[in-house]
């Protein structure tokens, strides 16, 4: 009796203690249960909108937010890739319903032999339920929840549903969802598509989506999906003979085109977003960038940097080049994306120096000039300011062509002397120049600072008949059923340079590449443009237009630090050269725009003419006063002392 009354209490005990755990399980449950999501909807759920960029031959450049691709059922797939998410991710799901215990027994005794947590034990439905419904954060709460969450998937849906929904839902990386879009992105191909080792290769990035993305890691997604061909193989889904054959018969994931113009996408997001006050819903925009030409500039800038940049002090440069209605054709805003996203294409604020001289010297042939006026080339004063000549060389009396060709400073002082500083800012604001322009002396020798896209949109009215052009780089913009949400508008910009004027200047400019401080920049057609170079080699520009390209070209230092002597002559020509010479390759040869006789096309032999100058100041001792208050060092004067056809570099 004593035994039967222990019993008693122990049973009696025990169901106390049982239901009180149930009270409190119940309890627990419910809490967590409170701020569950709402899961009444699945197919509802919200994400970020996608914006696809596409270049103008419609090829995708980038996207942003997230990307699905088309929901696929399970029998559009080719049963290879459903087979291999199971065998990698969850070889038990058909048999267990929602939590797989053996599956985390086993889970737990590898982490406790290994030290470390080297496996989960999530099922494909736990997974799911947090990739839908909860964040990733690692908390006993999250943990509780997804289990609850994978249990009433398992009840609402089948499996078959819910491996569909998986395959449609899950992150790939790259911005990818779901199977189809991953597809898309790394193969060019939709899921239904995909072959034995592609389908492993993308159920590999399951593990780790942005560390073993093929287009960044190709020997780490191969080794992966290498491995999911053999769990595939001990799981029963193919033989020993099919992994070894999809492993011999592998494609590489094609080169990933979201970085071909990084700081171009990122200029052409922020436009978006104004354009459409917002982003609330998936759209597709498309831009001007031709990809032929952006992939040269890119190649034609890291390859005169590599050569020539630490040698002569040039730690970045940009390139920019417009269509003649501004239309962007290639933005390339620094030598590398990845270590500084600052586009100096837009956001650098530089000085032009002598490249500003074309607003100045337009200004002169509005006031009366013509390319065959004949203006001092002496030392000048404005105020205390006395800009001088590079080398402290003066030619006496010269042609306004030859001013500008050979960027004579003094000239360019004398002409701003005689139309006024105001003159010259409000001809560069006609073309385009938007930055804040102090109309006083130096505005002749570019001192006011400005972006290397506005000033190119400026030169671009001289290649646009005339007329002024805002540089542009969308066309249109749809949504995700084809709406136009915004396109264009195509009207030409207003008349800004008379014809006479405008073949004045392509006489001029000319005569720049052909014999002027801008020889290396010549691209073996028409071209016409300016160099340009800031105090103490800060900056070095060339801005220049063909019949077809307006294209500008910087090199400097982030932190204005002097280069060694890299004038706008040297290395910015030879770039603007090389990437028209490459991007023009094969099309028919075009006179410039605007007409007018090119007398740039051999050297000056007017009466005024350069050579004659050259000869004179040869034979002729130079005054006393026309010299430099200090005297060039040795070598500088060893170089400043050859004439300018046998210099290396040649500053303007």
């Amino acid at each position: 009796m004593r035994a039967a009354g222990l019993l008693r209490r122990v049973v009696t005990w025990g169901l106390v203690a049982a239901i009180w755990c149930g009270v409190v399980l119940s309890g627990v449950l419910a809490w967590y249960a409170y701020d569950l999501p709402d899961i009444g909807e699945i197919e509802k759920l919200t994400r970020r909108p996608n914006v696809t960029l596409l270049a103008a031959d419609g090829t995708r450049l980038a996207s942003f937010g997230d990307r699905f691709g088309a929901t696929r059922g399970l029998r559009e797939l080719p049963p290879h890739l459903p087979h291999a998410v199971i065998a990698v991710e969850d070889r038990r799901f058909y048999d267990h319903g929602g939590i797989d215990f053996r599956g985390l027994l086993r889970a737990m005794y590898v982490n406790i032999r290994d030290g470390r947590i080297s496996q989960g034990g999530s099922t494909l439905t736990q997974q799911l339920a947090k990739n839908l419904f909860l964040t990733s954060e690692r908390t006993l709460k999250r943990k509780i929840q997804e289990v609850m969450l994978a249990y009433w998937l398992e009840h609402r849906l089948t499996k078959d549903q819910i491996l569909t929904i998986y395959l449609n839902r899950v992150y790939l990386g790259a911005g990818t969802y779901g199977v189809d879009a991953a597809a898309r992105h790394y193969y060019g191909k939709p899921a239904t598509r995909v072959s034995l080792y592609e389908a492993a290769l993308l159920a590999g990035l399951l593990k780790a989506p942005s560390r073993l993305n093929p287009t960044r890691d190709p020997a780490g997604a191969d080794q992966r999906a290498v491995l999911v061909l053999q769990t595939m193989v001990e799981a029963g889904f193919i033989t020993r003979d099919e992994a070894d054959a999809a492993v011999a018969q592998k494609t590489a994931a094609r080169a990933a085109r979201d970085d071909i113009a990084p700081y171009f996408a990122d200029w052409i997001l922020a436009q978006v977003r104004d354009y459409l006050g917002g982003i609330d819903e998936d759209v597709r925009v498309v831009t001007t960038l031709d990809p032929s030409a952006q992939t040269v500039a890119r190649q034609e800038l890291a390859r005169i940097l590599d050569e020539e940049g630490a040698a002569r002090g040039a730690g970045q440069a940009a390139l920019v080049s417009l269509a003649p209605d501004g239309a962007v054709r290639a933005l390339v805003g620094g030598r590398d994306y990845g270590d500084s996203q600052f586009n100096r294409v837009t956001q650098a604020l530089r000085q032009p120096g002598s490249a500003f001289k074309a607003f100045v010297y337009l200004a002169g042939l509005e006031a009366g000039l013509t390319p065959d006026s004949q203006v001092k080339d002496a030392p000048v004063r404005v105020g205390k300011w006395a800009p001088g000549n590079y080398g402290g060389r003066y030619y006496g009396e010269v042609t306004l062509r030859e001013s500008f060709a050979r960027s004579m400073n003094s000239v360019a002082v004398r002409v701003t002397q005689k139309v006024g500083p105001k003159t010259v800012a409000a001809t560069a604001r006609r073309l385009g120049i938007s930055s804040e322009l102090r109309p006083t002396g130096g505005i002749a020798l570019g001192a006011s600072e400005v972006t290397l896209l506005e000033l190119t949109g400026a030169y671009a009215a001289f290649a646009n008949q005339g007329r002024r052009v805002t540089p542009y780089g969308i066309t249109e913009i749809r949504d995700a059923q084809g709406q136009l949400l915004f396109q264009r508008d195509r009207t030409p910009g207003d008349t800004v340079v008379s014809a006479g004027h405008l073949a004045q200047m392509a006489n001029m400019m000319s005569a720049t590449v052909v014999w002027g401080t801008g020889k290396a920049a010549q691209p073996g057609r028409a071209a016409a443009g300016k160099t340009g170079t800031s105090q103490d080699f800060r900056d070095a520009w060339f801005v220049g237009y063909t019949a077809e390209l307006v294209t500008g070209v910087w090199f400097g230092n982030d932190d204005g630090a002097p280069m060694q002597k890299v004038t706008g002559g040297s290395l910015p020509a030879r770039l603007w050269g090389r990437f028209m010479k490459r991007n023009l390759d094969g099309l028919p040869q075009r006179p410039l725009p605007g007409g007018g006789e090119l007398v740039a096309q051999s050297q000056d032999d007017s009466i005024g003419g350069f050579i004659g100058r050259i000869l004179k100041g040869l034979t002729a001792e130079k005054p006393a006063a026309q010299r430099p208050a200090k005297p060039a060092a040795p070598a500088a004067r060893q170089q400043d002392d050859k004439p300018f056809w046998k210099r290396e570099d040649q500053r303007d």
